[in-house]
């Protein structure tokens, strides 16, 4: 009877950072991902609502939360692109 060894666990550490600018009612994100392999990054913005009271926390929710929505769908779409790369190349 064989039997196979399981695989060594592997672990990987990833880095995100979020900068934030705030100009008067406008939040910017720069959100960079570091894979240690690869990086990605997404900036992004909020305007407050003039309607709105002055709460800078609430801007800098909405960017990050945006910037973290756009690095997600930029990961999902590296992923996809180098799974069909290892399909085309495993064919060969």
């Amino acid at each position: 009877m064989t039997t196979t060894a399981p695989n060594p666990l592997r672990t990987k550490r990833w880095s995100l950072r979020l900068d934030l600018f705030e100009e008067g009612d406008t939040t910017k994100v720069h959100a960079t991902l570091d894979t240690g392999d690869n990086t990605l990054e997404a900036r992004t913005t909020a305007h407050r609502n003039p309607l709105d009271p002055p709460v800078p926390e609430i801007g800098d929710e909405y960017a990050a939360g945006r910037a973290l929505i756009d690095l997600g769908h930029r990961l999902l779409r590296a992923g996809l692109a180098d799974a069909a790369a290892n399909d085309r190349s495993a064919g060969t």
